[in-house]
């Protein structure tokens, strides 16, 4: 179960990174609007300040952090009673 779910992690990652199609992409206008590092990857204006790219790095780090501590809990219940929610889930 875990080298599934890693494996899928990892393709998803590398098609949202890598994919040439990908949905999100930037249109034509709003790659020549970027700085060279988002070129591409954003729609509109680019960051007006250097605390933009504070604000949405803690964002990240907080959201990574959510989605990893959202998988521990998942896979490694802390919970040994039957009655548990996430228990009954598993087991059935």
């Amino acid at each position: 179960m875990k080298k599934k779910t890693l494996s899928f992690g990892v393709l998803l990652i590398f098609g949202i990174c890598l994919g040439d199609n990908f949905a999100a992409m930037a249109c034509d206008a709003c790659k020549a609007q970027q700085p060279k590092f988002l070129q591409g990857i954003t729609h509109g204006a680019g960051p007006t300040s250097n605390w933009d790219y504070v604000i949405v790095s803690i964002m990240v780090i907080i959201t990574l952090y959510s989605l990893y501590a959202l998988i521990k809990c998942l896979a490694k219940p802390t919970e040994k009673a039957h009655e548990e929610i996430k228990n009954i889930i598993f087991n059935s």
